[in-house]
C-alpha cells in the first residue's frame, strides 16, 4: 500500500507532524497569544460561550468568538494547555489545505502540489498553530472562493452553497471583513472578463444569492444578535469601530483592547513578500520566465481561473493599501491563490520546488533553537511563575501580563501602588516591571524568587 504512495506526500506529512509536535514546545506569546488564550481559559472557567471576556466580567468586542469557542472546548476536553488551545487552529489548518487539494482537482492542477506549497508557506505554518483568529478566516475565504470557482464553472449550485457556508465561518471568525475581501477579490474579476453589466447578470444567474444569503446568515446572525443582547453597545464598536475607524485612522484611539498600529500606508505588500516566504520569491522568479507566464494564459477550462487567483491574492493588499493600522498576517486570506498559480505555471513538483518548501521547517528550527528561548523570557511569564504556589495571592504593579493572567489562571491581581498592599494577607507574590525599585512594604521582607527581562518576582512573606 505504501508503496502507491508519492513520495512528496511523505514531505508534506513531515511538515504538517513537525508543526503539530512544535505546537506544546513554546509558551503562549503577549500579546496576542496568551490575551485569546487567556479568553479562552475563561470562557470555560465561566462557561459563557455567548460573550467573549476580556477579563472577568469585562466582554471583549473586538473579534467575533469562533476561534474562542474551539480553543476553549478542545482546553475544557484535553485540560487548559498551550497544546490543546492551538490544536483547532492546526486542525482547521488541515481541513484548509484538503479543501485546496479538492479545488486544485476539480480543475485539473497537481493537489499535492498546491498542498505542499500552501503547507510550506510561512504565513500558514505560522497561523496554524497559533491561537488567533486568522486560520478560521482562511478557511472561511477558501471555503468560500473554490466554492464560488467550481459553482461558476459547473454550474453547481451545492459548491455555491458551500461557498455562503465559508463567509458565514468567516463572520464567526473576524467579522465582515470576509465579505469585504471577496468582494475586492470576485467583483474585479467579473469586470475584467465579463464587463460591469454581463458580469453582474451571469453573477445572478450562476450564484444562488438570495438562499446562499439565507445559509450564511442563518449561521451567522444568531450569534450577533445575541452578542448585542447580552452587551449592548458591541455592534456599533465592532462594525463602525473594528471595520471602519480602525482603517481609516492610524493609530486608531478607540481601540479598548490594545495598542492601534500605525504603519506606513503600502507596506502590506512588502508584508506579503515575508508572509508568502519562500513561494512569494519562487512564484517572482516565475513570472520573469517567459514559459512560465505563458502558462498561466493558456489555462482554460470554460474559466478565467488565473485572473481569479490573482484578482484573490492581491484582494488583502487591496484592502489595506491605505490602512496603517495593519499587521503581517492580514495578508493570509489571499495566500491560498498563489499556491494554485505556481501549480498552474509548473504543472508538477520539481527538484526546485522540494528544495523550496524545505526553508520554513528550516527557518522555524533556527528560530525555535535560537531566538525562541529569548522570546519566551521577554515575550511571556510562564518561567517567571513557574514555581509559585496557588494558595498564595498573586499581585502584579501596574499592569498585568495577559501571559501572567494565563499562567495563573486568572488569580494575578493588580495594585496601582504598593500601599494597597499594606493589609495583604501574608504571604504573598508581587510582580514588579524590572526597572522598578525593590518594594518597601512595612517591615515585610520580600525577595527576589525568579526573574526574566521585562519582570521581577517577590515573594513577601
Amino acid at each position: 500500500m505504501l508503496n502507491k504512495i508519492h513520495p512528496i506526500w511523505f514531505l508534506i506529512a513531515g511538515i504538517l507532524l513537525f508543526r503539530l509536535v512544535s505546537l506544546s514546545l513554546y509558551p503562549l506569546i503577549d500579546t496576542t497569544e496568551a490575551r485569546y488564550g487567556e479568553m479562552a481559559r475563561i470562557m470555560w472557567e465561566t462557561q459563557n460561550w455567548i460573550t467573549p471576556q476580556f477579563d472577568y466580567n469585562v466582554p471583549f468586542w473586538g473579534k467575533p468568538p469562533l476561534h474562542t469557542w474551539a480553543s476553549a472546548a478542545f482546553g475544557g476536553i484535553l485540560g487548559i494547555s498551550e497544546f490543546s488551545l492551538r490544536l483547532p487552529h492546526f486542525l482547521i489548518g488541515m481541513i484548509t489545505l484538503f479543501v485546496m487539494g479538492v479545488f486544485a482537482k476539480r480543475f485539473s492542477l497537481s493537489s499535492s502540489l498546491v498542498i505542499l506549497v500552501l503547507a510550506s508557506t510561512l504565513g500558514f505554518f505560522v497561523a496554524s498553530g497559533m491561537i488567533m483568529t486568522d486560520a478560521f478566516l482562511l478557511l472561511g475565504m477558501t471555503m468560500a472562493m473554490a466554492g464560488f470557482a467550481i459553482a461558476w464553472r459547473d454550474d453547481s449550485n451545492s459548491y455555491a452553497y458551500f461557498g455562503f457556508v465559508g463567509i458565514g465561518i468567516g463572520l464567526l471568525a473576524k467579522g465582515p471583513i470576509i465579505i469585504v475581501l471577496i468582494g475586492l477579490a470576485v467583483a474585479p474579476w467579473l469586470v475584467l472578463n465579463y464587463g460591469l453589466i454581463t458580469g453582474i447578470k451571469t453573477f445572478y444567474r450562476k450564484i444562488p444569492l438570495f438562499k446562499g444569503c439565507l445559509l450564511t446568515l442563518a449561521i451567522s446572525l444568531p450569534w450577533y444578535l445575541l452578542a448585542e443582547t447580552k452587551t449592548p453597545g458591541f455592534l456599533n464598536y465592532f462594525i463602525v469601530g473594528e471595520h471602519f475607524l480602525r482603517f481609516v485612522q492610524s493609530g486608531w484611539e478607540g481601540d479598548l483592547y490594545g495598542t492601534a498600529h500605525s504603519e506606513p500606508r503600502g507596506i502590506i505588500w512588502i508584508y506579503w513578500i515575508a508572509v508568502a516566504f519562500p513561494w512569494s520569491i519562487y512564484f517572482a522568479v516565475l513570472l520573469v520566465i517567459k514559459k512560465y507566464r505563458t502558462a498561466l494564459g493558456q489555462h482554460g477550462f470554460n474559466f478565467y481561473l488565473p485572473s481569479y487567483l490573482m484578482c484573490w491574492l492581491i484582494s488583502p493588499m487591496l484592502l489595506f493599501t491605505m490602512s496603517g493600522n495593519i499587521l503581517p498576517i492580514y495578508v493570509l486570506p489571499g495566500i491560498p491563490a498563489l499556491s494554485l498559480l505556481i501549480a498552474i505555471m509548473i504543472k508538477r513538483i520539481r527538484f526546485s520546488v522540494v528544495i523550496t518548501s524545505f526553508l520554513t521547517p528550516i527557518l522555524m528550527v533556527f528560530f525555535m533553537v535560537v531566538q525562541l528561548p529569548n522570546l519566551a523570557n521577554e515575550k511571556s511569564d510562564k518561567a517567571l511563575l513557574a514555581y509559585i504556589e496557588s494558595e498564595f495571592d498573586l499581585y502584579y504593579l501596574g499592569t498585568r501580563s495577559f501571559s501572567g493572567r494565563f499562567y495563573s489562571s486568572g488569580k494575578a491581581i493588580t495594585v496601582s501602588s504598593i500601599d494597597e498592599l499594606q493589609e495583604a494577607e501574608l504571604p504573598f507574590y508581587l510582580v514588579l516591571e524590572e526597572d522598578m525599585r525593590s518594594p518597601l512594604i512595612g517591615s515585610r521582607d520580600c525577595e527576589v524568587i525568579s526573574h526574566n527581562t521585562r519582570r521581577r518576582l517577590f515573594l513577601c512573606k
